[in-house]
């Protein structure tokens, strides 16, 4: 089945409204639609019984994760709730001692600000460097790095302004002063390639519900494997344990895996779902997304550029954009744009005293000129 053709059968959405809006909860596949349904209609019919063999679903999505990502192994893969907390875990379960600090910027999502404010109990200070003060976002958060910084926390693409961080370049040179990176990746897993390798990334963190096309609840923890045994566990349960089916044994250690971060029971319905999403996506494979993620922002740039009634707020420079393209109209406020493309069936969402529109590789080019055109 050629792209077009499988694009038509998986996304019925688009029939029916412009969804612009993967960077706030994107949609769903047709197979992970029927996932749930097949996981309802069994669990309705037969309650429990294949619960060994969904255990064997949540194996799979692990390596598919890894994959996806391209971690050296699945053992390195935790699934979790969701992206706060798994940057809680890295947050609290790190080795700080009294003095040192972690850098983070000045535009970061609540989840990826707050958890790191909270270390203030332990004497850990929070450093936020400005974006836009160096001549590129990976120079400024190292030019706010010094002798005490033990971690940079950084999102691989900004929420608001579609700021990407260019991780290649900040990994090898946080590896190279012995700095842990830790990437709040929700705005890039799915959308454009990310290689904890490549990027030397320590620490990972995603939800499924945005560009995954998965629903919330379930999301990916990346631990490298020098970090596994040096991150403190602060919640336990049977799910956690090296056997965990051993549920007579008084005897327990925490799993050799990234296990050991996953402490109860699991969402196996969630994984159901997400692993079906994550299979479209590699079966796409990320250069083809990530090429047609980036070939929709370059038309809303083009587009909006145009116009001298709009003023595009993210950076259109090569390496500095992903999916996100956020703008703002010089003639009337973003809350009644915002109102008039709701009621025009367009999914979008307001960010920086604008819109911000987020369109996957499935999005036609012919529904972002629609959007605009409602402005």
């Amino acid at each position: 089945m050629n792209l077009e053709a499988l694009i038509i059968r998986e996304f019925p959405v688009l029939q029916h409204v412009l969804y612009l809006n993967h960077a706030g909860i994107g949609t769903l596949p047709r197979r992970a639609a029927d996932a749930i349904n097949s996981f309802a209609q069994a669990s309705l019919d037969y309650g429990a019984r294949d619960y060994p063999l969904w255990l064997t679903t949540e194996e799979r999505l692990r390596e598919a994760l890894a994959t996806l990502i391209n971690a050296p192994s699945s053992s390195e893969i935790a699934l979790i709730k969701n992206t706060s907390e798994g940057l809680s875990m890295v947050a609290h379960g790190f080795p700080w001692k009294r003095g040192e600090n972690v850098v983070i910027s000045d535009e970061e999502f609540p989840s990826n600000r707050m958890v790191w404010e909270s270390l203030h109990r332990y004497g850990v200070r929070v450093k936020e460097a400005d974006l836009s003060s160096g001549d590129t976002p990976v120079a400024s958060l190292l030019a706010a790095c010094d002798e005490h910084t033990r971690m940079v926390a950084i999102s691989s693409v900004q929420f608001a302004s579609g700021v990407r961080t260019e991780l290649e370049a900040l990994g090898h040179a946080c590896r190279g002063r012995d700095i842990a990176l830790c990437v709040d990746a929700i705005q890039a897993v799915g959308c454009i390639k990310q290689d904890v390798q490549s990027m030397h990334i320590d620490f990972l963190v995603a939800d499924g519900h945005k560009w995954m096309l998965a629903p919330e609840g379930l999301g990916v923890f990346y631990c490298s494997s020098a970090w596994l045994n040096r991150l403190q566990l602060f919640e336990y349960g049977w799910h956690m344990r090296e056997r965990s089916g051993e549920h007579d044994s008084k005897q327990w250690e925490p799993a050799a895996s990234a296990r050991r971060f996953e402490c109860g029971s699991p969402n196996l319905l969630g994984a159901h779902a997400l692993l079906a999403s994550v299979e479209l996506l590699l079966e796409i494979g990320m250069e083809e997304i990530q090429k047609r993620v980036m070939q929709r922002s370059e038309h809303l740039f083009e587009r909006i550029q145009e116009r001298d009634d709009l003023e595009l707020l993210t950076d259109p420079a090569p390496g500095r954009y992903a999916g996100i393209v956020t703008f703002r109209s010089r003639n009337e406020t973003s809350a009644t744009m915002f109102k008039r493309l709701r009621e025009n069936q367009v999914i979008c969402a307001e960010r920086l005293g604008g819109i911000r529109f987020s369109p996957h590789f499935y999005t036609p080019f012919e529904h972002l000129d629609r959007a605009l055109a409602l402005i």
